[in-house]
């Protein structure tokens, strides 16, 4: 055979082609795990040391187990007790001031990550039981005075003898956050027969409103962004109520779009009319068509607040009419209105938002490039996230009533690759069965010995679901690098955030009494190092807290031995089922105190 050109074309023998593409495999396996290096970012590489190994899971169970020498691990500096690695205000200085922007999370390189474990105040004694936790907490735990002395006249919390109680007080709410919601109430009938269920409360002090709601059925998250003294989500989360730290600053919140059926704001100082109206184009954006924004605090009830407001009347009223004015344009109307609360609804059908498309339409309809969902490190948009014309079921007029909707199959679960409504109920079954399995292998599942609970890598919610009935409750964390399943929580009734387990989450440390992971080490370890995960683990674990790990067979014992480096206890059992490929570590941590503090 000739080429076009005449010339003859040469065929090398088989072996000798192999050799330069052997050689040319090997070259470009190892340029690839290179730039894969360089891709993924500080956060997201292994930086295992003698602990662990960068290991990928067996696709057999005959491969032996992984095996790792073992690590006490050292005991932090006091000064750490409330270490939050995103966001440590002894980093802020790195960062710009411009919409507090140093109050986002941050999280520090993985060469500055810490290998020590976070000890706890000196004094420090198990949490007080629920439900008394959410009237009293002990000031040992917390040991922060700022706000009793700040906001002692508005009766948030007092200090009496070794507690701190919280009377249920505010700023917006002097006769006692009960008669508040009650006002709330009258003017939002829906919050009585369970069309509400899920909220969100932005600057919310140490969350008396989310704690009220909860005897009214309704789920509340509780969101403050760490400062240098107040505490509140630690508060929050000490009282048992459900809180995450967070900032609508620069970036959108760690929650999918149409989630919450009711947003709340009360005096929480957010200039919601600035730079475009920013901040409330994210609250419209997690708010459910539908749902409810309600606002107490300044400009609403000017005509008689005016003069405590260090301002004038005339300021107030066009302070007013211009949050009126953008609500209108992002297609809210006003719903009701009453001495200091306002109340605003989110319209549910489509015929408001077909006017943003006109060219000078202030704010403009998003790009449809722009992902609805995105929310993890997504920057936020001066633009409206238009809710798509499909969610017809999942808008509040016609999403299931609670407690139905926990277990009817939400719409969204069908834009989950592989989603349908077979494998949702399917998925329900499934965690009915293990978490009665769960419950005879920790019989204070369920007791008034666990509250704060974390679900960390869940699918659709269904360990929550099945625990509804227990005195606690769930934060559902769907990984930022997982199947968008985490609407189909939110339409169930539930709450959750993304999250990527590759760093810290956003709450203080000692702030959940049982953490829950199924296969989570398996699924991450090619990205994180699971030595992080646990020490992470242990972080955000209460000192006598509970660990339900569930995973592969190869990883188990790997697991156990960091924990035990750890101070933890662990004890391998069987699955419900019995199989050989997957184990449950069920692990406990030791209360211990600091060696340079006193145990008293």
């Amino acid at each position: 055979m000739k080429h076009k050109d005449g010339k003859p074309v040469s065929h090398p023998d088989k072996s000798s082609r192999i050799v330069p593409m052997a050689i040319m495999f090997v070259v470009l396996c190892g340029f690839s795990f290179y730039l894969g290096g360089i891709f993924c970012s500080e956060k997201d590489r292994i930086g295992a040391k003698d602990v662990t190994k960068v290991v990928s899971s067996p696709k057999e169970s005959s491969v032996a187990p992984l095996q790792i020498k073992s690590t006490a691990f050292p005991e932090c500096s006091s000064n750490y007790q409330d270490y939050t690695p995103c966001t440590d205000p002894k980093r802020w200085k790195k960062y710009g001031n411009h919409r507090l922007t140093f109050m986002e999370r941050h999280c520090p390189p993985v060469f500055e990550r810490k290998e020590c474990l976070i000890p706890p105040p000196d004094g420090y004694k198990q949490p007080i039981k629920w439900p008394k936790s959410r009237d009293q907490c002990w000031y040992r735990n917390v040991p922060y005075d700022w706000i009793n002395k700040q906001k002692s006249n508005q009766n948030w919390l007092r200090k009496e003898g070794e507690k701190f109680l919280f009377p249920g007080g505010g700023t917006m709410f002097p006769r006692g956050v009960g008669a508040y919601v009650d006002l709330m109430q009258d003017l939002i009938p829906e919050m009585k027969d369970g069309t509400i269920r899920t909220a969100i409360d932005t600057g919310c002090g140490v969350a008396s409103w989310g704690g009220d709601l909860l005897d009214r059925g309704i789920l509340t998250v509780s969101l403050a962004p760490r400062d240098n003294h107040e505490a509140q989500v630690q508060f929050a989360l000490e009282r048992g109520i459900p809180a995450i730290l967070g900032i609508i600053s620069t970036q959108r919140l760690p929650f999918p779009s149409n989630a919450f059926d009711m947003a709340h704001c009360s005096r929480c100082l957010i200039p919601w009319t600035e730079f475009g109206g920013i901040y409330l184009l994210e609250v419209h954006r997690i708010l459910r068509p539908g749902g409810f924004w309600i606002l107490s605090g300044p400009p609403v009830n000017y005509e008689n607040r005016w003069r405590g407001w260090n301002t004038t009347v005339e300021e107030q009223k066009s302070d007013y009419d211009k949050l009126q004015e953008l609500l209108t344009s992002m297609c809210f109307k006003l719903y009701d209105k009453k001495d200091d609360i306002a109340v605003w609804q989110k319209v549910s059908d489509n015929s408001c938002y077909s006017k943003l498309t006109n060219p000078d339409a202030y704010p403009p309809k998003c790009d449809d490039s722009l992902e609805p969902d995105s929310a993890w490190y997504t920057p936020l948009r001066p633009c409206v996230v238009v809710p798509s014309p499909k969610i017809k079921k999942s808008v509040m007029e016609s999403i299931p009533k609670w407690p139905e909707r926990l277990h009817v199959t939400p719409e969204r679960v069908s834009d989950v690759h592989g989603g349908s409504a077979s494998a949702f109920k399917h998925d329900d079954s499934k965690w009915k069965i293990r978490a009665k399995h769960y419950k005879k292998l920790l019989p204070a599942l369920g007791s008034d010995k666990i509250r704060n609970v974390m679900d960390m890598n869940t699918v659709y919610g269904g360990f929550a679901a099945a625990v509804i009935d227990d005195p606690l409750w769930v934060m559902n964390v769907v990984s930022s690098y997982a199947a968008n399943t985490l609407p189909v929580v939110f339409d169930r009734g539930l709450i959750g955030s993304f999250h990527d387990w590759c760093e810290a989450f956003s709450t203080y440390p000692r702030t959940y009494d049982l953490l829950h992971l199924d296969g989570l080490i398996t699924a991450e370890s090619h990205r994180c190092d699971m030595k992080y995960v646990l020490l992470e683990m242990d972080r955000i674990l209460r000192p006598t807290g509970y660990a339900i790990i569930r995973e592969s067979s190869y990883f188990v014992d790997a697991i156990s031995t960091i924990a035990k480096g750890m101070r933890w206890s662990c004890r391998k059992e069987e699955t419900e089922y019995g199989v050989e490929k997957e184990k449950i570590l069920i692990c406990r941590k030791k209360l211990w105190y600091s060696s340079n503090q006193s145990s008293r």
